[in-house]
């Protein structure tokens, strides 16, 4: 994050020729939108007079209190490379408030900066690193996607197998001439399936960083004539789209989750952290994975994080603690996927990790077995439980933890709710293709 004043926004935007300034904010759902506006406007916008309605955005609010304001953060201003250089084009993220100046307790971005001042409160700084993976496809004549990939490449490989090579080359470039900090880009297991790592930061940076992030691969595909994806599943047979998210806390500059005279390496608040993610993981769920299609990826055989255990050994369970130790001590939270607001996703993580400080929580014993191998018995006696395997039994769980919903407040929890159970009931009603391929000449 850069330490820009509007001051500085002022001077760039003259000095660098940029007309066009997009003032981005995202919905419960993780959606990016925006407000575009000349530089003539930029004084009047970033002086917190730029107004919006609020109730054309899906779970904010409703027609008879419209009225909202944009509030850019000057630290977030970034222009885009790829477009022309005369008459650039910017953006700043900004945050959502009522005309009465608060804060709207909607904006995904304000719920996610209310849990991290109270881990600041406890004296910790939340440091996150996503590791985001996505799907390259082919578009067809008329340029709309489709689910053919073109390339037959795996974990690892390169061109000329790898032929969305360049294309994610493009991405890395254009991300840090954005400031990203690009730590590695590969192809992943499926065809057509690519992953893009960009160095950790504090939490709410991460996740403008992700929407960010999901914005360039977007546009950098469409250069290539291909269409990203972010779906988490869009391709049965094969590995879906995760977003593994690894989390630490730091005091003073200090990773906190170390201990060099721990027998795994980690501290007693490690543990409590851990333990209050299990504890609260299935609730979490309707948040992390939040699409009918986030429960076609985590089903047992494509090494999906389905099982609620960790381990300091293995990639098998929900959590994993990676070998490094010292600064890079970490806490892997493997089940979400890129399709989740991760504004709320954070929230919602770091909620439950600061809950299990607080009380105190104790996780289960590190499971050191596969558990991709074990049948249901082995599984119950080692107490391992699953996380949900429908969004209707996720939403479920949302609804009746008293913890997510005081995290997402009142007004998005209900809201988020209610548009989860509308989606999940439009499918459930949908007849779809295998029901037509196994019943239609059968009865």
């Amino acid at each position: 994050m850069s330490d820009y004043t509007k001051e500085d926004v002022m001077r760039m935007v003259k000095e660098q020729d940029v007309k066009f300034i997009r003032l981005q904010f995202t919905d419960i759902f993780g959606t990016l939108k925006n407000v575009a506006i000349t530089s003539n406007q930029l004084e009047k916008a970033l002086s917190n007079q730029c107004m919006f309605d609020g109730s054309s955005i899906e779970g904010f609010v409703r027609i008879e209190e419209s009225d909202m304001y944009l509030r850019p953060d000057p630290t977030t201003f970034s222009i885009f490379p790829w477009r022309p250089q005369p008459g650039r084009v910017a953006r700043m993220i900004c945050d959502v408030y009522n005309p009465d100046g608060t804060p709207f307790e909607g904006d995904p971005r304000y719920i996610l900066k209310k849990v991290v001042k109270e881990a600041a409160d406890m004296g910790y700084t939340f440091n996150v690193g996503p590791e985001c993976e996505f799907f390259l496809f082919l578009t067809d004549e008329n340029g709309n996607p489709t689910t053919i990939t073109h390339d037959n490449a795996g974990y690892f490989d390169l061109g000329p197998i790898d032929l969305g090579e360049n294309a994610r080359r493009d991405m890395c470039l254009m991300l840090e001439e954005m400031g990203f900090e690009i730590e590695a880009s590969h192809h992943e297991v499926a065809r057509g399936q690519h992953e893009i790592d960009f160095k950790y930061s504090e939490g709410v940076q991460t996740a403008d960083n992700i929407m960010t992030f999901k914005l360039v691969v977007k546009a950098m595909a469409q250069r290539h004539g291909l269409h990203a994806t972010f779906m988490p599943k869009p391709i049965f047979g094969i590995s879906g789209s995760g977003m593994h998210t690894n989390m630490s806390l730091s005091k003073d500059g200090i990773n906190v989750f170390y201990d060099p005279d721990d027998e795994l390496g980690l501290s007693k608040i490690a543990y409590n952290f851990i333990a209050g993610i299990l504890k609260h993981v299935k609730a979490m769920a309707a948040i992390t994975n939040p699409t009918v299609n986030s429960y076609k990826r985590l089903v047992p055989g494509y090494e999906a994080p389905v099982y609620v255990a960790w381990s300091a050994k293995n990639r098998s369970p929900l959590i994993r603690i990676p070998a490094t130790r010292g600064a890079g001590t970490r806490v892997e939270l493997r089940n979400p996927d890129p399709s989740c607001n991760p504004y709320l996703t954070l929230a919602v993580a770091l909620a439950a990790g600061l809950d299990g400080i607080k009380n105190d929580l104790k996780p289960p014993a590190s499971i050191e077995k596969n558990i991709y191998e074990m049948d249901a018995a082995a599984r119950d006696k080692y107490g391992i439980d699953s996380l949900p395997e429908s969004l209707e039994e996720a939403i479920l769980q949302l609804k009746n933890d008293e913890l997510m919903k005081a995290t997402l407040g009142s007004h998005t929890h209900a809201r988020y709710i209610e548009a989860k159970l509308i989606e999940w009931d439009d499918y459930r009603t949908k007849v779809h293709q295998w029901e037509i391929d196994q019943y239609l000449t059968k009865y």
